[in-house]
């Protein structure tokens, strides 16, 4: 038998529902070449029926161990010279995979490629088009040469994963896992691209409470805190000179009524209380319009793929993203100092020591 080059490995936690359309997809690949292994985190669904009913291999774990462990038992019993790793809950394009290797094959320095969401999120709601495309617009964007990993659509040359030693499997839920093994991927001298045309259709559904959620202290708290222990911050994707200035900026906006009253209290008194609130509203349309404009190529962007009217509904929904990206950077440098505290240093030495 052939060896394949290709080893797909997708993670699935109770994911039957989206897993079934997953693997639709693959089947319709245009590259034949490759095998697919579901790994079955631990789960109370349907989902190894459903993997099983397209002839996958499956792997199939007791208990929940999150997707950094699923996705390290899935490289180990994959035989092909590049793992690929797909989310269950998005669907290849049938050039996808073939784009994959195309890549691989064109650039044999690069040890690792990633991809994108395409501009077609399956769920209509609001949220969802609004944080899909957001993804979609950054990961176009962005430069080529990645600085980081995306275990969404991302694949790796097999010997580098190993080097590295895969996923840090003490990420037990869905994390900064993939961030993490990029940063790593880097510091050992490994090359990762960003090639936006492979890309992936996301079905999740996201709600306002799943979106904090997840952007807060699924990725923002834990992100920072990587960087801050990495000292590592490039500015590519969301991390650019604009975005760090925008999150300053929405800062300033929601501080300033507060801080202008208290500032030109007196002025504010000897004018009859007209002063402070009219200073006030200048300064905060002049961040506002300094804000549309540092971010309007990302409104055009909502404005050409929704119309103007859901571009519109974007910008306060954005901004929030701003405002809680900087509650991200407050809160993982207070975990950060507290765990340098010297005491907490002692305790964790004591509890190293057995």
């Amino acid at each position: 038998m052939t060896m394949p080059r290709l080893s797909v490995i997708v993670p699935v936690y109770n994911g039957a529902h989206f897993l079934t359309r997953c693997l639709q997809s693959l089947a319709t690949s245009q590259l034949t070449s490759y095998e697919c292994i579901v790994v079955n985190d631990g789960s109370t669904d349907d989902t190894v029926r459903v993997a099983e009913q397209y002839g996958v291999t499956v792997v199939s774990l007791e208990q929940r161990g999150g997707p950094a462990r699923a996705r390290n038992r899935g490289a180990e019993a994959a035989r092909g010279d590049i793992v690929m790793f797909l989310d269950a809950d998005v669907c290849v394009h049938p050039d996808t995979l073939q784009r994959v290797m195309a890549h691989f094959d064109s650039h044999p320095d690069v040890a690792a490629v990633i991809g994108s969401y395409d501009d077609q999120p399956a769920d209509p709601g609001f949220i969802s088009q609004y944080k899909n495309l957001f993804h979609h617009y950054v990961h176009q964007t962005s430069r080529a040469e990645a600085w980081t990993f995306w275990a969404g659509c991302g694949a790796i040359r097999r010997p580098a994963f190993a080097a590295v030693h895969g996923f840090d499997e003490s990420y037990a839920r869905p994390c900064v896992e993939d961030i993490e093994l990029g940063f790593r991927l880097r510091a050992a001298g490994y090359r990762i691209a960003l090639n936006p045309a492979i890309q992936v259709t996301h079905l999740k559904r996201w709600t306002f409470g799943s979106l904090l959620r997840t952007d807060v202290l699924d990725r923002g708290v834990p992100w920072f805190l990587l960087m801050l222990r990495t000292r590592t911050m490039p500015p590519d994707l969301n991390l650019t000179i604009a975005h760090r200035l925008s999150v300053v900026l929405v800062f300033a906006l929601l501080l300033l009524p507060a801080g202008m009253v208290t500032a030109h209290f007196t002025a504010w008194r000897a004018s009859g209380g007209t002063l402070a609130p009219v200073l006030t509203i200048v300064v905060m349309l002049g961040i506002a319009g300094a804000l549309l404009v540092l971010n309007s190529d990302l409104y055009r962007f909502f404005a050409r793929q929704r119309g103007l009217r859901f571009a519109a509904g974007v910008v306060p929904l954005h901004w929030l993203y701003y405002a809680y990206c900087g509650l991200s950077v407050l809160l993982g440098a207070s975990v950060h100092l507290w765990e340098k505290r010297p005491s907490r240093r002692h305790a964790w030495r004591l509890a190293a020591r057995g």
